[in-house]
């Protein structure tokens, strides 16, 4: 009798776990898709959807549904991204064999970019110290930072610009350099948006 009990018993504390992970598992499948859709739905007031997307979907945990994390996330992915790309146009910098225009404009380049990420650097670190009565201040900043940014991206694009230009530099530098400028154009979009809920 108290075997059968204990059997019983065992069997029902099994159910009952097994339900629990399973509710517990379909309740994170559901805040991910939440933050998911969160993260999309935000994204179309941006330039460039598709890209908002990828970029920020894999940080979906963190964001969840909150307009201030989501743009937090997209400043510090965007001054990530910056980062990389300078250090690697500061190596492609060293290579041999690039034309006097050519290592001229790599030069103003990576100018350019170290500018764009201290920008950045400075906006993600005042976005980390919103707060109540110098919210609009602060966001002012913010927005004016990432806007040089762009500025400074724009420019490294066009020293890059015309046929005197090695062609595959010139796409590499490009590519980089434009992804940067869209990501940066993003991040001041959701910094926008995250901005105008507290007008």
């Amino acid at each position: 009798m108290e075997g059968s009990f204990s059997n019983h018993f065992l069997a029902t504390l099994l159910i009952l776990l097994a339900f629990t992970s399973y509710t517990s598992s379909a309740a994170r499948v559901t805040a991910q898709e939440t933050s998911n859709e969160f993260i999309r739905t935000s994204c179309t007031s941006t330039t460039y959807p598709k890209l908002c997307y990828t970029s920020l979907s894999t940080h979906a945990s963190v964001i969840q549904t909150s307009a201030k994390l989501l743009a937090h996330t997209a400043l510090s992915v965007t001054l990530h991204t910056a980062r990389s790309t300078s250090a690697v146009m500061l190596k492609l910098s060293k290579s041999h064999g690039m034309k006097p225009r050519e290592a001229a404009a790599m030069s103003d380049c990576i100018e350019e970019l170290s500018d764009s990420v201290d920008q950045l650097r400075r906006s993600l670190g005042e976005m980390k110290k919103l707060k109540g009565s110098n919210f609009e201040l602060m966001m002012s900043d913010i927005q004016t930072w990432v806007s040089a940014a762009m500025t400074d991206d724009d420019t490294c694009t066009t020293g890059f610009a015309g046929n005197a230009m090695n062609g595959k530099l010139k796409t590499v530098v490009r590519g980089k350099i434009v992804n940067i400028a869209h990501l940066t154009s993003n991040a001041l979009a959701l910094i926008n948006s995250y901005a105008s809920l507290h007008s």
